[in-house]
């Protein structure tokens, strides 16, 4: 078996183990909200490739639905992994219609369109798109994986299809025997952790973030995210994006603190050949890329102020001029702009143009430090824990009580980028699958005298936190909450209402 699947590929024996341990793992899961996900993040790993896609596709309809992405380890946020853009991709079609995969060593010089695809900051460049059967050799599915790294994926391709249609066959085996009232359970209590667009937490500034994300979905207008570095200003422009009309355009990022004043022009707006010396081709610029969808300048406020000036004119106008050309063209690009610093102070300092700042303004949303929302260190913690052990193909990690308490006192000045990396690590660092306060490495507190806040205001600090993680572990059910923590039930909904935790605080069943 090795010899046929795997000789061609580096370290066979060791590919075949890792192969087994993913086939057992989705065997064992029961869960069918998360097994799609598990088997993307395998083929990710297996191929070492940055991307996977699972599709399902519907024989009767000839509708095909993207129903796992595996990014960098990440979801797009939004949960909108679905969209008409898939059902005509000639790339998807062909693997469909050949039922054969299909392997691109090199996607630049392939006929293929990969639009399709996640944008990223370097073009794709080698890609497999592999068919999936069931037990009667019916065509179920797609399974997709693409490097940014020029390399051969063909040798991949019948051991992954298989993991791929293993997969698809415990989905339907878990549908099919799972009652449909039970199934919306469990989906309800997946999302539980998540809220609306993908963003995770249940505090009241999160819960005031989406509001305003509700608000400006459907309006052209353009965003300003502000907040301190790590607070997930991409995320939740990411999430404007996925839940908006222009989900099926590209989404576009660009860090206007990456390049110098002259770099950053072209990158933007793009040249003509020979516009300077060096231009010896045709460069499409980052708002023609994004054209019909949404472009994010993420730093903002390290923009020199001459191409400030130019990007008024496009808010303005609707128009780019590449370098070198003679005329401007019209582009239709949402902006969101995003910057940790204070823009109101640079404008009051001249560094930042005034007139650029209320355009971009026009809808600002300031993202809360992670010390300001209360409750959600924990829901994070686990979320990027359970996400790490997918990642890394181990079982699920606990959390030990004091870990939980360092954690809910740490102030994480990088925010939630900081949890997130803490967490990541201590994953990695944990071996009896049991996260401890050394694994977190964080600096004990320092014991200072608190002299604002009484000894009843301290302890009830310590209980609205304990009683909001017991909450999310048993899915908001305050029943189950009341009897883990040997109380009467009234006796919970009294010190809920006592520390003003309102039932919107924890998603889940409230009886």
């Amino acid at each position: 078996m090795t010899d046929n699947l795997f000789s061609q590929l580096p370290h066979p024996l060791a590919y075949a183990e890792a192969l087994l341990g993913w086939f057992t793992r989705l065997g064992t899961d029961s869960d069918e909200a998360s097994l799609p996900e598990l088997c993307a993040a395998a083929t990710a790993q297996l191929s070492q490739c940055e991307l996977s896609q699972l599709y399902k596709y519907d024989e009767t309809t000839g509708r095909l639905e993207l129903i796992a992405q595996h990014l960098a380890g990440t979801l797009p946020p939004g949960g909108r992994l679905c969209g008409d853009d898939v059902q005509h991709q000639p790339l998807l079609q062909y693997v469909l219609k050949q039922a054969s995969p299909l392997n691109l060593d090199d996607l630049s010089g392939s006929v293929y369109e990969s639009g399709f695809l996640p944008a990223m900051a370097t073009p794709w460049q080698s890609l497999s798109c592999i068919p999936l059967f069931g037990r009667r050799e019916c065509l179920e599915g797609l399974l997709l994986c693409a490097s940014l790294r020029p390399r051969p994926l063909q040798d991949y391709a019948r051991s992954l299809g298989q993991l791929g249609s293993f997969a698809l066959t415990q989905l339907g085996l878990l549908r099919r025997v799972r009652p449909a009232h039970s199934r919306a359970t469990n989906q309800v209590s997946a999302r539980a952790p998540q809220s609306t667009h993908g963003l995770i937490g249940t505090s009241k500034a999160m819960a005031d973030t989406c509001r305003l994300i509700d608000k400006v979905l459907q309006a052209p207008y353009t965003v300003l995210l502000s907040g301190e570095t790590g607070t997930g200003k991409e995320v939740v422009a990411r999430a404007i994006h996925s839940a908006g009309p222009r989900n099926g355009k590209a989404f576009v990022v660009q860090n206007c603190a990456a390049f110098p004043e002259g770099l950053l022009e072209s990158e933007l707006f793009g040249y003509r050949k020979g516009a300077f010396t060096g231009a010896e081709r045709n460069h499409i610029g980052l708002f023609d890329t994004a054209d019909g969808g949404t472009l994010l300048l993420d730093e903002i406020g390290d923009m020199p102020l001459s191409l400030q000036a130019k990007l008024l004119r496009v808010l303005q106008e609707g128009e780019i001029r590449p370098l070198g050309a003679s005329a401007a063209h019209r582009v239709d690009v949402r902006i969101i702009a995003a910057t940790h610093r204070d823009l109101t102070a640079m404008v009051a300092e001249g560094t930042f143009r005034e007139d650029l700042y209320y355009r971009l303004a026009q809808f600002p949303i300031e993202l809360p430090p992670l010390r300001e929302r209360d409750g959600d260190v924990l829901l994070l913690a686990r979320h990027f824990a359970e996400k790490a052990c997918v990642a890394l193909g181990r079982s699920t990690v606990q959390w030990s009580s004091a870990a939980l308490d360092q954690l809910s006192g740490h102030p994480f000045p990088g925010n939630v980028r900081e949890l997130k990396c803490r967490v990541e690590r201590a994953v990695l660092l944990c071996d009896e699958n049991l996260i401890l306060p050394a694994h977190l490495c964080l600096e004990p507190k320092p014991v200072v005298p608190c002299v604002d806040a009484t000894l009843r205001q301290r302890l009830e600090r310590v209980e609205r936190v304990f009683l909001l993680d017991c909450l999310h572990k048993n899915r908001g059910n305050r029943t189950r909450t009341a009897r883990e923590l040997g109380v009467a039930r009234r006796t919970l909904l009294y010190r809920l209402a006592r520390l003003n935790i309102p039932c919107g605080d924890v998603a889940g069943s409230a009886e």
